[in-house]
């Protein structure tokens, strides 16, 4: 056999085998409570990831309960409940569930956690358990994916009740959730303070509220997805 003739079929056979190759995927998982349920992902949260990685190499998957304090997405919480013991993590299953079916017999190239939670916490007053609560749930994302990385990217709470008259913790939930994403290079957080004033989905003129506007649900689609974009392509 000439040369040529073998130098070009191992090039057939390298462009065979890569053409097979799955291509692998920049997974984000969305969750949270009320404020991640009122974002829609296909305003302005998928266009931009797809946009920045192709939409070939992106997967989505969000799942959101309104009202929910993090226990229900934390399985190792064990601080009792107004005298009860607490079984957590239910909705984390429920959300990986969602995970496992997008996501299988795909290469995962990265995994980013997107987080709008807190509020309810900061109403019960339990801003104490909320750091190691958290990285219980990250461990957990991680463990159950078997990645070795877990990028995340948690919305602050709003400028809701600065004063902690109705949420007795509220501005101590926020500053945790600015420490968390500082300590953590692989951490990011955005602002929601501008988010919750203008007209809600219902025509509703709103200031300062504990939801966010139409316009504001879509801005915060587009501040996780440029926040998960850096933390993935620095």
């Amino acid at each position: 056999m000439k040369k040529g003739t073998v130098a070009l079929s191992c090039l057939l056979l390298c462009l065979g085998v890569f053409a097979d190759a799955p291509v692998g995927k920049h997974l984000f998982i969305l969750s949270g409570q009320s404020n991640m349920g009122g974002l829609d992902p296909n305003i302005s949260f998928v266009p931009a990831v797809e946009k920045a990685f192709g939409a070939e190499r992106v997967i989505v998957v969000k799942d959101a309960l309104g009202g929910q304090p993090i226990r229900r997405w934390d399985k190792g919480w064990s601080k009792p409940i107004q005298g009860k013991a607490i079984v957590g993590g239910d909705l984390y299953v429920r959300l990986m569930k969602k995970v496992g079916v997008a996501i299988k017999g795909q290469k995962i190239d990265s995994v980013t956690f997107v987080w709008m939670q807190g509020e309810r916490d900061a109403k019960e007053s339990l801003a104490d358990e909320y750091t190691a609560s958290f990285g219980r749930v990250l461990a957990q994302v991680q463990s159950d994916l078997k990645i070795t990385e877990l990028r995340f990217v948690i919305g602050r709470l709003s400028d809701f009740d600065m004063t902690n008259d109705r949420y007795p913790q509220w501005t101590p939930i926020r500053d945790i959730q600015v420490a968390l994403a500082k300590k953590n290079p692989l951490g990011a957080w955005v602002d929601t303070d501008d988010l919750n004033d203008g007209v809600n989905r219902k025509g509703k003129q709103i200031k300062n509220d504990l939801h966010y506007s139409v316009n504001g649900y879509k801005t915060l689609g587009q501040r996780f997805a440029d926040a998960a974009i850096q933390l993935v392509q620095p």
